[in-house]
């Protein structure tokens, strides 16, 4: 992997955990996911990755229709890549998850690697009421939820998006992610070079200790040599201080009110823009550039922002 390209900068402004009691910031309507993603573009990130919400409660939507209310005036107003989520939930089935993935072709994807334990229920406990009455079951009910990612459902979402040019953020929560993406490489069902996201910080996944986030790094060096191009994401109050050791470690990184609804200790970030300016302060501290979205595409092989369905 080079350790001297320019550093990308995804940045992940809605997400399918955070519920709109825990955030006034959390962005839910079209017209705020948009306002926000620029935002972060001018701060510096390269990459969007985006979910939708229903834009009445901020309910996870994983509809076609959810995310054609934005993205065709964010392509309009935006050189940044677009990267869609499949993971969307872990309450919606498969075919749900890769529809707007599937039919839309963005550059990028994101793609879950493996099944696991995804708990969120801790933060139910945090707040005295809700807004809304889903937020609390939606919480609650992770007690008892498997997010699944069987090789099946790789398969599927690797066909469903491979033919329209569409390359994958390759969400790795714990080690035996890596092996699973390292299954499907052997088999030449992926391409060279894998954007690999290390997801640290979710109950159920690995954990946010330096040690972990070494581990994660040593063990794709092992597997993919130079075919990979290594990212990170701390959850919560994680979050910097693991994009500064993964920064310091020849790593790109990823931010966002997605993974994290704090600025500092105690602090609520107004925007993912303010999280990109942090990290990019970090990246720029350390000597290194950020990426353009022209140079990510090109570290990536992407096709290129003409080449999508919206």
């Amino acid at each position: 992997m080079a350790k001297f390209d320019p550093v990308i900068i995804t940045c992940a402004v809605t997400g399918g955990i955070h519920t709109p009691t825990m955030s006034p910031y959390l962005p839910i309507t079209p017209e705020q996911i948009i306002e926000d993603s620029l935002g972060a573009v001018e701060a510096g990130a390269s990459i969007l990755h985006l979910h939708a919400r229903n834009p009445e409660d901020g309910r996870p939507d994983q509809s076609v229709d959810g995310f054609l209310r934005f993205l065709p005036r964010l392509k309009q107003m935006t050189n940044a890549v677009i990267n869609l989520t499949s993971g969307g939930s872990p309450h919606m089935a498969l075919e749900e998850r890769v529809k707007p993935a599937a039919q839309l072709a963005p550059e990028v994807a994101s793609l879950n690697m493996g099944s696991m334990n995804f708990g969120l229920f801790p933060l139910a406990d945090k707040y005295p009421s809700f807004k809304f009455d889903w937020e609390k079951t939606h919480l609650e009910a992770t007690r008892d939820v498997v997010f699944r990612n069987t090789f099946k459902d790789i398969e599927y979402i690797l066909s469903a998006c491979y033919a329209n040019g569409t390359r994958f953020e390759f969400e790795c929560y714990d080690i035996s992610h890596l092996y699973n993406l390292a299954h499907f490489a052997e088999r030449g069902l992926v391409k060279p070079p894998f954007f690999v996201q290390s997801v640290f910080g979710i109950l159920g996944g690995i954990g946010t200790h330096p040690e972990d986030v070494s581990h994660m790094k040593r063990t794709a060096d092992r597997l993919f040599g130079a075919d990979y191009r290594w990212s990170v994401l701390g959850a919560g109050s994680s979050q910097l201080r693991i994009v500064a050791q993964a920064a310091a470690m020849g790593g790109n990184v990823r931010v966002g009110l997605e993974d994290s609804l704090w600025a500092g200790r105690g602090r609520q970030a107004q925007s993912s823009a303010e999280q990109v300016l942090m990290a990019r302060k970090i990246i720029e501290g350390l000597g290194l550039e950020i990426a353009t979205p022209d140079e990510a595409r090109q570290i990536l092989s992407l096709k290129g922002g003409g080449e999508v369905g919206f």
